[in-house]
């Protein structure tokens, strides 16, 4: 049998197979009970220097030196 032959036969098959088993695990695993939140806390990431930015009352000046002027 020509290599071609065997490793598309193996990628018809057991290849299939194994990614079909292995987006089963993935898709289980996001969604399983208790991990919401992690995804909540995941989802707040992009959101958290802007909640940060507004609380400031008025931003720092800096120096020539690149220090902040107290």
């Amino acid at each position: 049998m020509e290599t071609y032959s065997l490793l598309r036969e193996f990628a018809d098959s057991w290849f299939l197979l194994g990614m079909f088993s292995f987006f089963m695990g993935v898709v289980l695993w996001a969604f399983r009970p208790g991990s919401r939140p992690v995804h909540e806390d995941a989802g707040q990431i992009p959101l958290r220097n802007e909640v940060a930015r507004t609380q400031d009352t008025e931003p720092q000046e800096m120096t020539k030196e690149g220090q902040e002027d107290v």
